[in-house]
């Protein structure tokens, strides 16, 4: 069972990563024309590298439990104003997008030997550097974001048009109305926070859900059962019943 979710976890990682340098920098920036043969060669290299790297690197951990810290406090902090930015902010591009997240990531590639060099200004623990993290994200996505000209405007209206995000797109929201007076943005935010809320706790359950019942563990098992379908339920009424064609 463990191998099994180590191979789950292991084959999805190595596969994203083959597809973000492959896509994202050697067909976009290197060899845009590049025949199906080399993008397959060029896949098993990076594979191979991406491989060695992560074996190389685990050597230098001292437990999982400090690479879990890390990826949770130090990674996580420089991962998300980017892609929380990129849904709520018309004004956000590819370029914040990018600085967002290097400055991010180069903060917590940096941060074990900060915490060596000035003990004082950080916590031991990495998870409560992340709000420190956090900040440099938001500074690089704003910083970068205005390095750069805005999306295409047609772009950002179809988007807008299409996923009704609420947050800051009071701009385009009027761009889109002056075309389709009927048009009317996303009312719903007090439901869809309540509607994350309850996915959050219901993913929680399916994760304890099968410990309880490998332990037989009858009474929380029994509670997580009726807490799940209690969770489905409101989300049939508050979620699943007002999606839009």
């Amino acid at each position: 069972g463990l191998l099994g979710a180590f191979m789950g976890t292991f084959s999805g990682t190595l596969n994203a990563a083959q597809a973000y340098v492959v896509n994202d920098i050697y067909l976009k920036y290197i060899n845009p024309n590049a025949p199906t043969k080399t993008i397959i060669s060029m896949n098993y290299l990076v594979g191979v590298v991406v491989v060695i790297l992560g074996v190389t690197l685990g050597f230098f951990a001292k437990d999982v439990n400090s690479i879990l810290q890390w990826i949770v406090g130090g990674l996580y902090g420089g991962y998300i104003a980017a892609n929380v930015l990129k849904w709520y902010w018309w004004r956000f591009n590819a370029n914040g997008f990018f600085w967002g997240m290097a400055s991010g990531i180069a903060s917590a590639l940096l941060l074990p030997y900060v915490k060596i060099w000035f003990p004082s200004v950080f916590f031991s623990l990495d998870l409560y550097n992340w709000p420190m993290l956090f900040v440099i994200s938001i500074i690089g996505c704003i910083a970068g974001t205005y390095t750069a000209p805005p999306t295409d405007t047609e772009v950002l209206k179809k988007f807008y048009r299409t996923v009704r995000p609420w947050g800051f797109w009071k701009p385009i929201h009027e761009l889109v109305v002056a075309d389709d007076a009927s048009f009317t943005g996303n009312k719903r935010f007090k439901l869809d926070m309540f509607n994350v809320v309850l996915g959050i706790i219901a993913q929680l359950c399916f994760t304890i859900l099968p410990m309880y019942f490998i332990l037989w563990m009858k009474l929380p098992l029994l509670i997580t059962v009726v807490l799940i379908g209690v969770i489905m339920l409101i989300l049939k009424k508050t979620w699943w019943d007002k999606l839009e064609n």
